[in-house]
């Protein structure tokens, strides 16, 4: 297969470079599962943008900066920022229903925010807005939709890690018909998404396995600050919730959180109790849940009427009914759970990285927005802020050929069966990760996770030689590898700092502050130290 682009992901940031791009070049759309099958897809809050009166650009730039505990990049913060509005109004053009309030959109907060800034879709903004794109993506004649199939990994002309590679395409499992091939492309464009799956607990789907960030690790590409693995503070707590989050929104409108008692907690863990970041939601749920021996704490809007509730929350409402919550009667049962990976390969607001060929965006890139700790419903704004840059800095390049460059290099093939003990080890792996590497760490849990998490690694790579490539084994290699980034990353960085809390290194104990990147020594080599 030959295309000018391939995207590897299909969520928002995808969606939209594809839809941008496919005007004027050969698009191939990939993703393991379905356009559905994302993070886009599951987002409930909304968008973040300077709309409402008084509001201005510099003012969440300076939310977002707070937030970030001093790791965002400013220039490129305030670059995306004052896109924000642009971006709602080229999602509207496109189709996106948002809840309206009067002749304009209604307007929510959420925690971080010093005022009213999200645009939404009731509580299922993430899911109006990959249908309707989705829907123009399926009509788009110059978009080839890959579905069910899984990128194993970047194909490169030159060695990896040299200024003389060149991303040339991507090697994929076609998990329909158990094929490998190769497909070539003058560019491909990562959009593949976080690693919430490292974590036993994750309100991530299920194809978040980190892939986009391994294959760039692997291809020589640079990588930052993977150790600020963001929780979100209410994940629905129940044994079939599936990952089911209680969004942000529903703290902006009044909910609070309380003990199983009744009492309140957080006023007195900081002065914007409810509404402070996510970080500091998330621990000082985690330091409560931890004092009194719970599995969870409450979270409850009942003082709020059943009409609001259906307006404002209908999704939340029914999942909720569906499991015997009554959300307008009693409180929610809620814990944090690994939400967004703030870290990824390092890239600039076009998606630019420092491997031609090859472009990052959405969930998968660093691009310095997020700095330590992400602000609530900044994610979908840069997902379609990059998305379309990464769209515009491809179009400005004329059309080229991928040169034949990787022929030769990964012949087609036939998948192999998944081994039984696949499923066993990734649990084992996602534990510890929740165990050792959650919320709070300390010196030791990180040791004690790098000792299990390094022979793995060389295990998965032994097997897939041995074996073949399948989607479990691809994927346990993909988040074997990101959760030692991320365990490097939390042991160079000897400080406490937005979602990375170490108790053996509290706030304020002086150390490096700086974003700290990690670039493989040798192609596939060890890992060094992170460096500022």
């Amino acid at each position: 297969m030959e295309f000018d682009v391939i995207i590897i992901g299909s969520g928002l940031a995808g969606l939209a470079a594809a839809l941008e791009l496919a005007p004027r070049r050969r698009v191939a759309l990939v993703s393991k599962g379905g356009l559905v099958d994302s993070a886009s897809n599951r987002a409930q809050g909304g968008i973040a943008a300077p709309l409402a009166e008084g509001d201005s650009v510099e003012a969440h730039v300076r939310d977002t900066l707070v937030a970030g505990a001093g790791l965002c990049d400013q220039a490129a913060t305030r670059g995306i920022i004052s896109q924000a509005c642009g971006a709602i109004a080229w999602l509207r053009e496109r189709g996106v229903a948002f809840t309206a309030d009067g002749e304009g959109l209604h307007l929510t907060r959420e925690g971080g925010h010093g005022q009213r800034r999200i645009a939404h879709a009731a509580d299922a903004t993430g899911s109006a807005i990959v249908a309707a794109l989705g829907a123009r993506a399926r009509g788009q004649a110059g978009i080839t939709l890959l579905e069910r199939h899984c990128a194993v990994d970047l194909l490169l002309a030159g060695r990896p890690g040299t200024r003389q590679a060149v991303c040339r395409g991507v090697q994929l499992l076609d998990l329909r018909a158990g094929r490998v091939f190769a497909a070539a492309a003058a560019h491909v464009v990562l959009a593949s998404g976080g690693a919430g799956q490292v974590y036993g607990t994750t309100t991530a789907p299920p194809a978040a396995t980190g892939d986009g960030i391994a294959m760039a690790w692997r291809a020589g590409c640079r990588i930052a600050n993977m150790e600020f693995t963001q929780f979100h503070p209410t994940g629905l707590h129940h044994p079939q919730a599936a990952g089911f989050l209680i969004s942000e929104a529903v703290r902006g409108e009044g909910g609070v959180l309380r003990l199983p008692g009744g009492a309140r907690f957080m006023p007195a863990h900081d002065p914007r109790a409810e509404l402070a970041p996510r970080d500091i939601v998330a621990r000082a749920i985690q330091t409560e849940m931890a004092r009194h021996g719970l599995d969870c704490v409450h979270l409850d809007i009942s003082h709020q009427s059943r009409d609001f509730l259906l307006a404002h929350f209908p999704t939340i409402h029914a999942r909720c009914l569906a499991l015997g919550i009554d959300i307008a009667s009693m409180p929610i049962p809620v814990a944090p759970a690994a939400h967004y990976t703030c870290g990824g390969v390092v890239a600039d607001v076009a998606g630019r990285s420092g491997l031609a060929g090859l472009h990052v965006i959405g969930e998968a890139a660093c691009t310095g927005l997020h700095g330590a700790n992400r602000l609530a419903s900044n994610s979908l704004l840069e997902c379609v802020v990059t998305g379309r840059a990464a769209a515009r800095d491809i179009l400005q390049q004329a059309a080229k050929p991928s040169l034949g460059a990787i022929a030769g290099r990964a012949a087609a093939g036939t998948a192999s069966q998944p081994a039984a003990d696949l499923a066993r080890l990734r649990l084992e792996l996602r534990q510890l990760m929740s165990r050792d590497v959650g919320v709070v760490r300390s010196d030791a849990a990180l040791r004690r996770a790098a000792a299990f998490i390094a022979p793995l690694r060389a295990a998965m790579e032994v097997r897939l030689h041995r074996e073949g490539p399948s989607l479990e084994l691809l994927e346990l290699r993909n988040l074997a590898l990101v959760a030692d980034l991320i365990v490097q990353g939390a042991s160079a960085r000897r400080e406490s700092r937005g979602a990375h809390f170490n108790c053996d290194r509290p706030a304020g104990s002086g150390a490096r502050a700086g974003r700290g990147t990690l670039a493989p020594a040798q192609p596939g080599g060890a890992m060094p130290a992170a460096t500022p």
